[in-house]
């Protein structure tokens, strides 16, 4: 069986998701979900490593990668990735799946494992331990911050080569090593004005206008389940340190003490041989 993935579309009431896969129908599926304004390409490091006989699926969020964009007037709010991984495990006739998060990804996972227990075996989150929500004194500033946003108008940036583009990754991701960054800008841009464009919605730059503080989170976590590993890079981002210890001991369903990986915020595309590793041992 080849490594390579079929591109289809599956639709979320009418928005087309970019999904790509790689059918088993026997095997355990396995779902990956990318972290924030990245694309399901910063997972094919890992596909040569996984076993030939998994049901493999990479979504692209709506607005991310090859997904469509929401229409004029709209915007994105975190509950409606949730709506896309049950669109997506919808469209393919996926009863249950293993959820495998990087970042936004991960808190994506952990929500939807926490709304809908009955359809996901197991989540590895990915450098993803929840959002960073704050006290619910910051739900006021959230809401005017979101609305200052909403003033601006889109801003879609040309860059003259994948080189350019992947450059501007680094600036704004520091932990990413050069050629992961080249990896994602040859992935996630498109031809645009004469130049190079990244494919995702520049809408998705606005601030939320709802989010969780932290009792909320806390509440949804608790919601979860299945069996939950976390992987951690030496070099990746983090919440303060409290908050992520206290996050980490009521995980009610951690298979294991944290996996904690050599690399940056996206070491599954520096380490995807022990990724891949952490992810076998998982799930069965």
């Amino acid at each position: 069986m080849s490594d390579a993935l079929e591109s289809l579309s599956v639709d979320a009431e009418g928005l087309a998701l970019h999904v790509r896969q790689r059918s088993a129908p026997a095997a355990p599926a396995v779902l990956f979900l990318h972290g924030w304004l990245d694309h399901s390409h910063s997972f094919d490091a890992l596909i040569p490593h996984l076993p030939r006989t998994w049901w493999l699926v990479l979504l692209d969020f709506r607005g991310m990668g090859r997904s469509a964009h929401v229409g004029p007037g709209a915007t994105y709010q975190f509950s409606d990735y949730a709506l896309d991984v049950e669109a997506t495990l919808n469209g393919l006739g996926l009863d249950a799946v293993h959820l495998v998060g990087h970042s936004l990804g991960g808190i994506v996972s952990q929500a939807y494992a926490a709304a809908r227990p009955g359809r996901v075996k197991s989540v590895t989150l990915i450098e993803s331990l929840g959002p960073a929500g704050g006290p619910a004194e910051g739900a006021l500033g959230r809401l005017r911050s979101a609305l200052d946003d909403a003033r601006r108008p889109p801003n879609r940036k040309r860059y003259p080569t994948v080189e350019a583009a992947a450059a501007r990754l680094l600036e704004n991701s520091p932990t990413l090593t050069q050629d992961a960054a080249l990896y994602l800008a040859r992935h996630g841009t498109e031809p645009y004005e004469g130049g190079l464009a990244f494919t995702f919605d520049p809408r998705h730059r606005r601030r939320f206008g709802m989010g969780y503080d932290e009792a909320q989170w806390m509440a949804l976590q608790a919601g979860v389940t299945c069996p939950v590993q976390l992987i951690l890079a030496t070099g990746g981002l983090r919440h303060d340190e409290a908050l992520m210890r206290n996050r980490t001991q009521a995980l009610q369903t951690l298979a294991h003490p944290p996996l904690h990986l050599p690399g940056g915020h996206h070491v599954h595309m520096e380490q995807p041989e022990m990724v891949a590793e952490a992810l076998i041992r998982l799930i069965r």
